[in-house]
C-alpha cells in the first residue's frame, strides 16, 4: 500500500445533482469503534446528510452507518450526530457562510485516508428545478455524442 492510499466508502452522487458545490472542504470524523468496522465493511448511507454547526462545533446529521453485525453489546445508534474535525477558523469561516448567504454544507465522499475516516464536505447552494433539468439536457447530450463517437469508430 502507498502511503496515501484512499478507500472510497461512499459517496453521494446526488448531492452534485442537487446543489450547486461551491468550495470543498476535507475532515475528519470522531466515530466508535463499532462505526469504524462497519465502516470498513462499506457499510453507509450518505444520500441524506448534512452538516450542522452547533456551539461553536460542526456536527453530521442524516448519515447512516449500519450497525456492526458481530458487536453483541454497546453497538453504536445507525442514526446519530458525529462531530466533524476540523480547524478553527475553517468552522468561523463557514458559519459565516452559512448563516449570511445561505449555503448549506453536504457531505461530498467518505474514504480511509492513511487507516483514518475522512469526510469531504461540499458548500453549495440548493439548484431550482430549471437549472436540474438543464444538468439533465447536459448529461443527456454527452451522452450521445459519446454513442456517436463510439459508433463512428
Amino acid at each position: 500500500m502507498s502511503a496515501n492510499h484512499i478507500k472510497i466508502i461512499a459517496e453521494n452522487r446526488k448531492a452534485r445533482f442537487n446543489y450547486q458545490i461551491e468550495d470543498q472542504y476535507e475532515a475528519g470524523l470522531v466515530l466508535r469503534g463499532t462505526e469504524v468496522k462497519s465502516l470498513r465493511q462499506g457499510r453507509a448511507n450518505l444520500k441524506d446528510a448534512f452538516a450542522k454547526v452547533r456551539n461553536g462545533e460542526l456536527y453530521l446529521h442524516g448519515m447512516h452507518i449500519a450497525p456492526y453485525p458481530f458487536a453483541h453489546y454497546d453497538n453504536h445508534d445507525p442514526e446519530r450526530p458525529r462531530k466533524v474535525l476540523l480547524h478553527k477558523h475553517e468552522i468561523r469561516q463557514l458559519i459565516g457562510k452559512i448563516n449570511e448567504r445561505g449555503y448549506t454544507l453536504v457531505p461530498l465522499k467518505l474514504y480511509f485516508k492513511e487507516g483514518k475516516v475522512k469526510v469531504v464536505l461540499g458548500l453549495g447552494r440548493g439548484k431550482k428545478t430549471v437549472d436540474k433539468r438543464e444538468t439533465i439536457r447536459r448529461r443527456d447530450q454527452k451522452r450521445d455524442l459519446d454513442r456517436i463517437r463510439k459508433e463512428t469508430r
